[in-house]
């Protein structure tokens, strides 16, 4: 098995990984179309604001066959945690596109239907992270819409990122 780690940005490389903004509306931070049978290791998110505030909802699910459409990923944004074979996204099992695995939402589509993984409140001054015990990470169903959701009250700057096992 070998070790995959996607951000909600393209791969930093001479500046910092550049966050994007909540909004005030429901929105993809990050979403994955897995075409090989992968799980769920880890997952996290973390804000930028300077005040305590709402706490922001924060939601790791499996959206079924419904993707947003988002900016797509490149094989160069999926990281490699193991050796060199492991290289590229098609390795990790990923699609890349505007409907698969990508960052940024812009629309979420008409979603009726989730399988959820993980919910949690976390404040805007704050992060969560969650590395599911082993043999009990979520599985991902080949074709379907893994995304990490947010709402926030006020608007603030995320990082968000998961680690897959292929």
């Amino acid at each position: 098995m070998a070790l995959y780690l996607i951000a909600n940005g393209p791969m930093p490389t001479t500046a910092a990984q550049a966050p994007v903004t909540t909004g005030t509306a429901i929105k993809t931070l990050l979403q994955i179309k897995p075409f090989n049978t992968c799980r769920i290791v880890e997952w996290g998110v973390s804000f930028d604001g300077s005040a305590a505030a709402t706490p922001i909802k924060c939601e790791l699910l499996d959206t079924g066959t419904v993707f947003g459409t988002v900016t797509a990923s490149a094989d160069a944004d999926v990281a490699k945690l193991g050796s060199v074979e492991d290289a590229v996204a098609s390795v990790a099992g990923l699609t890349l596109g505007v409907a698969a695995t990508g960052y940024t939402c812009t629309s979420e589509g008409t979603i009726t239907a989730v399988r959820m993984f993980d919910a949690q409140l976390v404040a805007p001054t704050s992060q969560y992270l969650k590395q599911f015990p082993l043999g009990r990470e979520p599985k991902c169903i080949i074709g379907n819409a893994v995304r990490i959701r947010v709402t926030a009250g006020a608007a603030v700057n995320a990082y968000a990122y998961l680690i897959l096992e292929v």
